[in-house]
Formats: C-alpha cells, sequence, structure tokens
C-alpha cells in the first residue's frame, strides 16, 4: 500500500480497512456457498473439531496440575483426580494432548476440500475475467505483472482461509477461555495482567505491521518489475541476441532486483525489531505472573501444581501469541495481494454482451459498414464516417500504407473495440446486439503474425475445433500445404513447436494458422497480411488454398502485396482512416489514381529485386 495510507501512528487508513473487509467479503460466499450445501456441513463440522480441540486443550493443564500436586504429597487438590494417581493423570494428560492434536488433523482433513474447492473456483472465475477484458486492456497491462498478481492473490485466499479460520479464531477462542480461568481459580490480577499482555502485544504487533505492509507493498512493486523484465527479454530471446544487449538485459533486470533488494532488507530489519519486541512483551507477561504465583506458592495460598498449571497456561497462550505476529503479518500481506486480485476481478471488461443479446444467425455473411467513425482514444482519431457494403460471398481487399485504418478495421469485426461512431451488421444484425461467442464463431482470422501454444501441431493444428479428427487434421494441414513438412518430422504431428511456435520458422508458423483457420471453417474469412511471411513460391500454393477456402464465403483481405489480391470482386484503398478509392483492380489501374501509383511502386520494386537476384545468380 502506498505509504499514504499509514498514518504517523502506525494505523491503517480507513480507506485501506474498508478495503481489506471488502476483499473479505468477497471470500465469504466461497465458503458458505447457498447452491452447495455439502460446502456448509464440511465448514460447520471442521467448526465443531475445531471447538473440541481447544475445549480439551485448554483443560489438559488440570490434569497436569493434578499429577503434579499428586507426586508432591499435595492434599488440597481435587480429590477425585487425585484418586486417579500420579501415573495415570499423567498418561491422562498425554492422551488429552494427543486428542487435541487428533482434533485439530481431523478439523483439517475435513476443511481442505472446502479450502481448495474455493481456490479453484476462484482462480477460474479470475482466469475466465481475465479474458474477457479488451484487448485495450491486454496490450497496455505487462503479462509477467499479471500472472503474478493472479499467482499472489490465489495464494493470499489459501492463506487466509487456512490462517484466519483456523489459528486467528481458535487463538481468540483459547485466549478467552484462560482468561476466564484465571480469573475465576485465582483472582482478578492473574486475569488483569494476561489481558494487558495480550492488549500490549497485539497493538504493538499491530502497529509494527501496518508500517511494515508499506515496505512491503515496495518490494511486491519491485518483484513484479523484476520478474516482468526477466519474461520480456526471455520471450524476446532472438531480439536479445541479434543486438547483443545480454549485458544490456543483465543490467535491466539488476536494476530492478537492487529495489527489491532495498525493500527486502528493510522488510527483515523491521522484522527483526517486531520480533524483539515481541518477545519483550511476552516474557514480561509471562515473569509478572510466575513471580505472582511464586509468591502464593510461598505465602501457602496455591500448591506446586496450581504454579504448574499458571505456567503451563501462559506458555499455552504465549506460543500461539507469538505465532500471531506472523498470521497478521501474512494476513495483511494476503489482504493486500488478494486486494490486487480483486481490483483485477472488478476491472470492468469494455466490451459486454448487450442484456438481449441473442446469437448471430449467418444466413449469407453480408457485411455492412456504416459511416463508422473510430478512436483509440479521443485525440488519435483512426477511422472517418468509413462505409463499406460487402455482399455475401464476395472478396474485399482492403490496401493503403501502415496507419490507415486497415488492421484496425479488421479488429473491429471482430469486436475486440467498440465503433465510437455508425455501426457494422452482419446480414443486417448489428454485431453489437448479438453475443460475442457467436461473433467470434462466424469469423476466421489469420493474423499476419501467428503465435502458437507451447505445444503439439496437433494441438495447435486442432486449435481451430476442438473435436476434429486426425483425418480432418490432416486434410487441413494438406490444404495449408504443411502436411509433408510435419510427416517429415521425428514425431510428426506430435512435435512441440516450443513457446510461441519458436522452435519453427515464420512460414511454417504462418501456415499452421492456416491450416487452423480451414478446419475452423467458418462463413467469414478475415485475411491479415496471411502470406507475408511465406516465399513467393508458397504463397502461391497456399493463395490456391486460401482462393479455394474462400468460395462460397464472404472475405476480407487486408494486403501489403497488390498481387495476392488482384483478383478480389472489390479493392479498396485507405489512407488515413478514409476510403479515397474501391473497385476492381483493372478499373482502378485504368483511373491512375492511388491504387495504380501503389501498383506501379511495387512492380518496380519486384522487378529491381528479380533483377539483383538475376545478377547474383550471373555472378556465382
Amino acid at each position: 500500500m502506498p505509504p499514504s495510507q499509514i498514518t504517523q501512528s502506525g494505523k491503517m487508513d480507513p480507506s485501506e480497512r474498508a478495503r481489506g473487509w471488502r476483499t473479505i467479503r468477497a471470500v465469504a460466499p466461497y465458503l458458505w456457498p447457498a447452491d452447495h450445501p455439502w460446502v456448509k456441513q464440511r465448514v460447520l463440522i471442521a467448526m465443531a473439531f475445531l471447538v473440541a480441540a481447544k475445549l480439551i486443550s485448554v483443560g489438559t493443564p488440570f490434569l497436569y496440575k493434578a499429577a503434579v500436586d499428586g507426586l508432591a504429597g499435595e492434599g488440597r487438590s481435587e480429590a477425585w483426580l487425585l484418586g486417579f494417581g500420579a501415573v495415570a493423570l499423567t498418561v491422562a494428560y498425554g492422551l488429552a494432548r494427543l486428542m487435541s492434536v487428533g482434533f485439530g488433523e481431523l478439523r483439517d482433513a475435513v476443511f481442505v476440500r472446502v479450502a481448495q474447492r474455493a481456490l479453484r473456483q476462484l482462480a477460474l472465475e479470475t482466469f475466465q475475467h481475465i479474458h474477457a477484458l479488451s484487448l485495450r486492456y491486454h496490450i497496455t497491462r505487462k503479462t509477467g505483472g499479471l500472472s503474478r498478481i493472479v499467482e499472489r492473490g490465489v495464494k493470499g485466499v489459501d492463506f487466509l482461509l487456512r490462517f484466519m479460520l483456523f489459528s486467528v479464531g481458535p487463538l481468540i477462542l483459547e485466549l478467552t477461555l484462560v482468561t476466564l480461568i484465571f480469573a475465576f481459580l485465582f483472582d482478578w490480577r492473574y486475569a488483569l495482567v494476561v489481558v494487558g499482555t495480550i492488549w500490549t502485544y497485539v497493538t504493538f504487533t499491530f502497529r509494527i505491521t501496518e508500517w511494515r505492509v508499506a515496505i512491503r507493498r515496495k518490494m511486491n512493486d519491485a518483484d513484479s518489475a523484476a520478474n516482468q523484465k526477466a519474461i520480456d527479454s526471455l520471450l524476446n530471446f532472438e531480439t536479445v541476441k541479434y543486438f547483443s544487449a545480454e549485458k544490456r538485459e543483465a543490467a535491466r533486470y539488476d536494476a530492478s532486483m537492487a529495489h527489491y533488494e532495498q525493500a527486502a532488507v528493510k522488510t527483515g530489519q523491521s522484522l527483526a525489531a517486531l520480533n524483539a519486541g515481541q518477545t519483550l512483551i511476552i516474557t514480561a507477561g509471562l515473569v509478572a505472573v510466575m513471580v505472582m504465583a511464586a509468591l502464593e506458592v510461598q505465602a501457602g495460598t496455591l500448591t506446586v501444581g496450581d504454579f504448574v498449571m499458571v505456567q503451563a497456561y501462559m506458555i499455552q497462550i504465549t506460543m500461539p501469541l507469538g505465532f500471531l505476529g506472523t498470521v497478521y503479518r501474512e494476513i495483511r500481506q494476503a489482504l493486500v495481494d488478494m486486494g490486487e486480485m480483486f481490483d483485477l476481478l472488478h476491472q470492468p471488461a469494455e466490451i459486454t454482451d448487450d442484456p438481449d443479446a441473442k446469437p448471430l444467425v449467418v444466413t449469407g455473411g453480408a457485411l455492412r459498414f456504416e459511416a463508422v467513425d473510430f478512436a483509440y482514444s479521443p485525440e488519435r482519431p483512426i477511422l472517418h464516417a468509413v462505409s463499406l457494403d460487402v455482399a455475401a460471398g464476395q472478396k474485399v481487399a482492403l490496401v493503403g500504407p501502415s496507419g490507415s485504418g486497415k488492421s484496425t478495421i479488421g479488429r473491429l469485426m471482430f469486436r475486440f473495440y467498440e465503433v465510437t461512431g455508425g455501426r457494422i451488421t452482419i446480414d443486417g444484425q448489428d454485431i453489437r446486439k448479438v453475443t460475442q461467442e457467436s461473433l467470434h464463431e462466424a469469423i476466421g482470422v489469420v493474423p499476419q503474425d501467428t503465435v502458437l501454444f507451447n505445444d503439439t501441431i496437433r494441438y495447435n493444428i486442432a486449435y481451430g475445433r476442438s473435436d476434429a479428427s486426425q483425418a480432418e487434421i490432416e486434410t487441413a494441414a494438406q490444404a495449408a500445404k504443411i502436411h509433408e513438412f510435419v510427416m517429415s518430422l521425428p514425431e510428426g504431428y506430435d512435435t512441440q513447436v516450443g513457446e510461441r511456435g519458436l522452435k519453427l520458422s515464420g512460414g511454417e508458423k504462418q501456415r499452421v494458422g492456416i491450416a487452423r483457420t480451414l478446419l475452423k471453417n467458418p462463413p467469414i474469412l478475415l485475411l491479415d497480411e496471411a502470406t507475408s511471411a511465406l516465399d513467393t513460391q508458397t504463397e502461391r500454393d497456399i493463395q490456391e488454398s486460401l482462393d479455394a477456402m474462400g468460395e462460397g464465403r464472404t472475405v476480407i483481405v487486408i494486403a501489403h502485396r497488390l498481387s495476392t489480391i488482384a483478383d478480389a470482386d472489390r479493392i479498396v484503398v485507405l489512407e488515413k482512416g478514409v476510403i479515397v478509392e474501391e473497385g476492381s483492380h483493372e478499373a482502378l489501374l485504368a483511373r491512375g489514381g492511388r491504387y495504380a501509383a501503389m501498383w506501379a511502386a511495387q512492380k518496380a520494386e519486384e522487378e529491381a529485386e528479380e533483377h539483383a537476384a538475376s545478377g547474383s545468380e550471373a555472378a556465382e
């Protein structure tokens, strides 16, 4: 938490306290769900075991006292206890301790299913929510930092469930019972010393811990920053090598770790101060009570067994009190970590389904852009009143210089972003009024840069349709001109492609991406520079497959290489977010405008490349 949220006295800022209670309230439904009675039953059974364990634990020192009095020949102990004999009482003392531990273990065994179910449900909910967030959110967040927030948040929930329920609650119960025993069996002075010790200890622990939380937050931030730099560097391993930047990356990582080191040192030093203060307070209380009991033993008002019982009770409460410091620190940190995760869960999704949204019904695949405006931010307009009709089964190409808005149109079609003006329809249905799932199922996308999962080639192709058979996967691979390559590999379709598909070449990755889109078999295709990573011959081969796949479907092609879209039914030329020309390839060339100039420039470049290549061959 920011330092401003901790007052000079070490108290938690009210807003941060409210945030902590909000987090606890958010976790509570996972422990007491209305739709799962068995969870409630397990919680109640676990609570019963917990109470039984504490009652036995609190009663155990009575047996210890009776055994000591029996051995010391004291006659004022309860006659019914002394009647058992010192040895029997000692055995009973051991059995009582064993039962206390046993009930505690039964409590954990019953509750573990509840805790693990809650963790699984919460992790799944967070995972689903992250996928529901918009592309805008994901491109502004760092994946490494995001994964750490989720990881720490889930661990925080695990800690909170285990320790807040089964450490703090039982400790409060035990301290209350011991205080009452001291007040009734001895006198109010003992109870006063115990209460004063506990109050001083808890107040000191809470104040110092709140101060330490601010330091821990800085340590977490430094940890996330270092982790993010490490992940970015490893994901861009080849780029680092290309520019001999290993030392530079190491320096960036070390700089983040230096901040982490500073925060970690302060955390360790503050922990030492906290532990020293806690030990002083607990020892002072223990010594005070023991001195009082010793004086009364000398005066003959208490037995040796009473003295031993007082000592046993003080040790019994000081041990969990020492643990309370650790538990409270971890609970506070868990609340911080969970707060970050619940902030993520409360992050609103920019793109949501309309309450009355219905599944998209594709009758032909006609696309219509009606005066579409779009801006990533108010000061950065991209599209200006773009109107475009794409008839069902028509192939339309979008061309233009970089930054003209071509890829933005594709993202708006897929509803990665909402239009800021106008609307987009498919077969007359506004895409904002249909479910995102049905929209995504209707559109197949082959992006310019295909990113693969770190799994097998089979898995990546079958991602287009998870229930596809091996024969269907191979048919799609053959259509994408990659089947023969896959079969030439030692492990065939079981070959691992590596992180982001780095074990494959750019062209091979692109062909896998084409194969999985072919397998999806959608009514509308969006090809975003789909053959940009391929050599000329492979491009021609795959272009034939793409053309065949486009038969009977609506196809939007975003292209830089104009030769690949010369056969399009209509070519739309964009410039600075405005349609400046549209028509067939022949009509646009005849017009002699922007498209004709682009065509001539590319032809000149291709001829120059061919001339250079032929000159090189002649030289050899």
